[in-house]
């Protein structure tokens, strides 16, 4: 059937290109029909979206447990574990459509790899006026790594250890350094990675070169050889708090020795769920609202390592993944 140039124009602007993992290491676009927001719904054109890294390899690959199926689904994912399936959580973009006092304004979504969307109004955030655009896609990061410090605890004058200098840790480490009196420090196998450290201001040691015990110790890396540095080197009562997800691997840690005669605390932290001293007063959207603000420190420019086309992100996707080097990854659109 011809299209005539009219009804061409109101396809277009109706129909969106999105990522979709469709099998193990497999991605493509897809085209997908859009539709036009409905009353208190905006039209988000996106401008940027960023890959998280360790959550999506797990995704690409097939990875994910079938126990964890239900728990993993994201905000505004489409299609069901493994595969196939539209995933992604850290997308910015302009508002085209939508309440009047909100058209035209730059907002964060937790949305998957998609040039345009629809959602809720209440669903977006908008950027404060002097955070860029191109920075904001470290929100869903950011939003992680505040949960994992309130999940930890950490006081004025605290001796700190962030194991993993990736995007997550060096943020935790970033936040932790700012607290009164803090003595913080970050761990990584990749001594690379002192430049990034040194650059937002924090303490990089060697991993198998920390000393000294510590009050709070965070394991942002996914290995459990990290997790039993941290069992080491903490003190009588220390806690220490495991940020890390590891799918379906099984991790061995060392419980004996002196881990309970120093009554050490091991704890999970994960974003999906605000800790309980903070429920009554902090919504996910205050939550989302502050990780923002959090940002406008342009140092943090540093976590991200690259940058690629939307249109050349199938290609490019696995690669990205791969690389050792890739912290937060960009997608221009």
């Amino acid at each position: 059937m011809k299209i005539e140039a009219n009804e061409q124009t109101v396809f277009e602007r109706e129909a969106a290109s999105a990522l979709w993992f469709e099998a193990p290491e497999s991605c493509r676009l897809r085209q997908e029909r859009l539709g036009q927001p409905s009353v208190n719904e905006v039209l988000v054109r996106t401008l940027f979206s960023g890959i998280s890294r360790g959550t999506e390899a797990l995704i690409f690959r097939g990875l994910v447990p079938e126990s964890e199926f239900a728990r993993m689904r994201g905000p505004h994912m489409e299609g069901s574990f493994p595969f196939p399936v539209k995933y992604g959580y850290a997308a910015v973009g302009q508002i085209e459509a939508g309440p009047s006092h909100l058209v035209g304004k730059e907002v964060f979504a937790l949305f998957p790899h998609q040039d345009r969307f629809i959602l809720p109004a209440d669903q977006v955030t908008v950027l404060p006026d002097t955070l860029p655009a191109r920075r904001a896609v470290l929100a869903a990061n950011m939003e992680t790594a505040l949960n994992i410090v309130w999940d930890a605890g950490i006081q004025p004058g605290d001796r700190v250890a962030v194991f993993g200098a990736g995007v997550v840790g060096s943020l935790v480490a970033y936040l932790a350094s700012r607290i009164v009196g803090t003595e913080t420090f970050v761990v990584d196998v990749d001594t690379a990675r002192q430049e990034l450290a040194v650059a937002l201001g924090l303490t990089f040691i060697p991993a198998g070169s920390l000393e000294g015990e510590f009050d709070v110790l965070v394991n942002a890396t996914a290995a459990a050889e990290a997790l039993q540095e941290a069992i080491t080197h903490a003190g009588m009562e220390a806690k220490i708090v495991e940020a890390s997800w590891y799918g379906d691997r099984a991790v061995s840690i060392p419980l004996g020795g002196a881990f309970h005669s120093r009554r050490l605390s091991l704890v999970s932290s994960q974003v999906g769920g605000i800790p309980a001293a903070r429920r009554a007063r902090w919504t996910y959207a205050r939550r989302m609202a502050k990780a923002l603000e959090l940002l406008l420190d342009p140092r943090l420019d540093r976590l991200i390592s690259g940058e690629t086309a939307f249109s050349e992100l199938p290609d490019a996707y696995a690669r990205i993944l791969s690389s050792q080097d890739t912290l937060c990854h960009r997608i221009r659109y």
